[in-house]
């Protein structure tokens, strides 16, 4: 990846996760617990959301490879599902909180991307070449990293989102089943990851809305 394109998308990439996690704990305090807000993580200041291993470390890692597309995580926003004025509903919502944020981060950008592109023939050149163009880069490249990340965290697999809203449809006598088995659920997406089923999966819808939403 060339220095000029890490220029703009690792700012694409911060602003996927931070706000992924930011719309997990908005959501919470509106469903009635302050644990995100008293934990300091209703801002989109990146320094509390930061974590080393999925905002720094794996990204960085992905650079050296040359990885095409950067990927990683931001520090989880604690909450209390109990503190919920309604379990079932407040879990469900706080679990799509993020998806839904990514999802509508790219529809944004690739409106944004559009916007950009009609004006581009009608400015200066050097406005395009300076400005129009790196913002052009910049918002397909947000638009990629946010359905990545809203494709993936919806997959019904512990922990992740999908997951958590598949739970909060069940009856209660099965969510410490899905607590149980979220310690194994990094290593089923690692040796899914690891075989390529994994791609195989987010691939076709995530070429499907990359086009429809880009043009």
């Amino acid at each position: 990846m060339k220095p000029e394109d890490l220029i703009l998308t690792i700012p694409a990439l911060m602003v996927a996760v931070i706000l992924h996690e930011v719309a997990h704990g908005w959501v919470a305090y509106k469903m009635g617990d302050p644990t995100p807000k008293d934990a300091g993580r209703l801002t989109i200041n990146p320094i509390p959301h930061i974590d080393p291993l999925g905002t720094i470390i794996l990204p960085g890692l992905l650079m050296l490879v040359g990885s095409p597309i950067l990927f990683g995580w931001a520090k989880p926003v604690p909450i209390n599902p109990y503190n919920f004025k309604d379990l079932r509903k407040g879990m469900f919502l706080v679990s799509i909180a993020g998806v839904t944020a990514n999802f509508s981060l790219a529809i944004l950008f690739g409106v944004m991307n559009r916007i950009l592109r009609e004006i581009l023939p009608l400015v200066p050149p050097d406005v395009g070449k300076f400005l129009l163009i790196p913002l052009m880069i910049f918002t397909t490249k947000a638009v990629l990293i946010n359905l990545v990340l809203g494709l993936f965290n919806a997959l019904p697999i512990p922990p992740l989102d999908g997951s958590k809203a598949v739970m909060s449809l069940l009856s209660y006598k099965y969510w410490e089943l899905f607590y149980r088995f979220e310690q194994y659920g990094f290593l089923i997406i690692t040796v899914l990851l690891l075989t390529g089923v994994l791609q195989s999966i987010i691939l076709p819808p995530l070429v499907f809305l990359y086009r429809l939403i880009l043009g």
